[in-house]
């Protein structure tokens, strides 16, 4: 649909939600700044370690934040920048995928969740980077970006992995809580490298 939709109705399709999840966050911002960390878990595949866990603290706050403000000035930027050739429906779809997954990399209190929306970075992040496909420099570019990220993606698949069986748990908060435990293991180092 929004291939087709004219440069307004693309630009105001993309920032509404923006624009909603950023109201959505300064109505939760009060109770964070307070000490409050608000958390939703809905189980998915419990004998996998696997749920659809989010927590938002101060951190998650501060980068929600910024990854919905930035969002929405290019929303609003590229609808005066990209030409009326473009396809700015793609544009503003991909954006969108790359806004929502980056959302679900700071607000993830699962590991696992975490690494799903790692890989959704990664792809979105190559279309957009490869957007305007015509140019060989921009083919170039998305290639690139998706064998980095991508290399990296795998990497730290296998240290968020040997972290969750050192902890015991896959959620981000009891990994956190299990320190002590995680620098004592002869596997800390390996995830440690792995991860960065």
């Amino acid at each position: 649909m929004m291939i087709r939709a004219g440069r307004n109705a693309c630009a105001i399709f993309t920032a509404l939600p923006t624009v909603l999840s950023l109201i959505m966050l300064l109505l939760l911002a009060p109770s964070v700044m307070a000490g409050q960390i608000i958390t939703v878990e809905l189980s998915w595949l419990p004998q996998l370690g696997l749920s659809v866990a989010f927590f938002l603290d101060g951190l998650g706050l501060l980068f929600a934040a910024m990854i919905l403000g930035v969002g929405l000035l290019i929303t609003l930027y590229a609808r005066f920048y990209l030409s009326g050739d473009d396809p700015m429906g793609q544009f503003y779809t991909y954006l969108l995928l790359f806004q929502g997954a980056m959302l679900g990399i700071v607000l993830s209190d699962n590991t696992l969740l975490l690494l799903i929306f790692w890989e959704l970075t990664s792809l979105s992040s190559f279309l957009l980077i490869g957007y305007w496909k015509h140019l060989p420099e921009g083919r170039q570019g998305a290639r690139m970006a998706l064998a980095v990220t991508a290399a990296g993606g795998l990497a730290m698949i296998g240290g968020m992995l040997i972290l969750g069986e050192i902890a015991g748990s896959y959620k981000l908060t009891d990994i956190l809580a299990a320190g002590e435990a995680i620098r004592a293991s002869d596997w800390y180092m390996p995830a440690l490298i792995l991860i960065l």
